[in-house]
């Protein structure tokens, strides 16, 4: 007899885009878990196209892209991730950019400027994120744009403690 089970347990899933797989699969190692398998490519225009290849319906969704150079085309492929995965149905979403790109936009120094950081945290939310996670921010004011919570991590003890490993004193 079939038997229809409901599962209010969440599942972690892992996603990377283009910029820096390389991370994610050290995450994903360190967690025990694999990466979503997905699609990603740009279209003759230029146009990115992402599709996930599982069921990411209630999942924990962690999306990891550093925002490096070409920083638009990154930050835009994690949005369009971000877009897919709240269309998908996943449960919660949170954004991993270990380089959160514009963070030294965040004020305005002369009229007629934008405030670039306070924009990425609109779109992110726009997009359908729940969190933000972030390395080293350019300043602590950028957690405060993001309209949901935002961890602020910092590197500085963990390269600390890796240097002091590998130097003799």
């Amino acid at each position: 007899m079939n038997e229809i089970r409901l599962s209010s347990e969440k599942r972690l899933r892992l996603f990377t885009g283009r910029a820096y797989p390389e991370l994610a699969d050290e995450v994903a190692a360190e967690l025990g878990i694999p990466i979503t398998p997905t699609s990603a490519y740009d279209f003759a225009n230029g146009e990115i196209f992402v599709r996930f290849e599982e069921s990411v319906r209630g999942s924990d969704a962690f999306v990891i892209q550093s925002h490096s150079a070409p920083v638009n085309k990154q930050i835009m492929e994690q949005l369009i991730m971000v877009d897919a995965l709240k269309r998908a149905s996943a449960k919660r979403i949170t954004v991993v950019a270990p380089f959160y790109g514009y963070a030294r936009q965040d004020k305005k120094h002369r009229g007629r400027e934008p405030i670039s950081a306070r924009l990425m945290a609109d779109l992110f939310k726009t997009a359908g994120a729940d969190r933000l996670m972030c390395v080293d921010l350019h300043t602590s004011q950028i957690q405060g744009f993001f309209d949901g919570p935002v961890d602020h991590l910092f590197a500085l003890p963990l390269l600390t403690n890796y240097v002091g490993s590998k130097v003799d004193r």
